[in-house]
């Protein structure tokens, strides 16, 4: 007669290989940059570019830029956590996949 028995390691939810966690921490890491961009645009639209040490028209064209950068480096720097957030959604719907 066989033996039916499963192993307990069978059951337990494999965990996300590393590639696939590396590229949801960078899709998380991204969107994180975004909504802080999102949320760093309105403090520089009532700046005056003008002056004497202001940039004028070309601060304004490229002030889009400058805080998509910043955004990016306030990320890099750990963020405000909400990248760490939406990888542990990542991996819980993952895991609810299978």
């Amino acid at each position: 007669m066989t033996d039916l028995a499963v192993s307990p390691s069978l059951l337990q939810p494999t965990p996300a290989a590393p590639v696939a966690t590396a590229r949801m921490r960078e899709t998380a890491q991204a969107f994180e940059a975004s909504f802080l961009a999102q949320m760093l645009k309105p403090m520089f639209e009532g700046l005056s570019t003008e002056g004497p040490f202001g940039g004028g028209e070309a601060e304004g064209t490229w002030r889009g830029f400058m805080i998509d950068a910043m955004a990016k480096q306030t990320v890099k720097a750990g963020g405000i956590g909400l990248a760490d957030q939406v990888v542990a959604q990542m991996l819980k719907m993952q895991e609810q996949d299978q």
